[in-house]
């Protein structure tokens, strides 16, 4: 078996929202269980083979971490077939772009903002080779 990343768990504000945000980039996402915990709700997202875990914040309005700079996830890359597709559903929908830099000759990346600031990075690979998809001269 070759191994691969089952699931990431983050912790979000309002799981409705970044549900919305998900499947807005990826409609082929679908919720497969939402739980209820004493403290908190949380739910699986993805595919049958992959999937995020959220878990909604405990009574906490304070945001403590930046990006980049403190220890935490930064960005989470999510592998679509079609870019631009992804961009103009986000956009449509009202989400803040990270207009940075990604011209690449083998991907294609854009990253965007969900409602609580979490970054998320969308990739198209425009080849099959993997020499040339992990390329990082540029």
């Amino acid at each position: 078996m070759k191994p691969y990343v089952e699931h990431a768990n983050l912790t979000v504000r309002h799981l409705e929202n970044t549900i919305q945000f998900l499947q807005t980039a990826i409609p082929e996402f679908s919720v497969r269980h939402l739980g209820q915990q004493p403290t908190h709700r949380w739910c699986h997202i993805g595919t049958d083979e992959t999937y995020l875990a959220l878990q909604e914040v405990v009574d906490r309005d304070q945001i403590d971490r930046h990006p980049y700079l403190d220890l935490g996830i930064n960005h989470i890359g999510l592998v679509v077939d079609d870019i631009l597709q992804v961009r103009t559903r986000l956009l449509e929908a009202g989400y803040r772009e990270n207009e940075m830099e990604t011209s690449h000759p083998w991907r294609e990346r854009v990253y965007f903002y969900d409602k609580d600031g979490i970054e998320w990075e969308f990739i198209q690979y425009l080849t099959a080779e993997p020499a040339l998809r992990h390329d990082y001269s540029l």
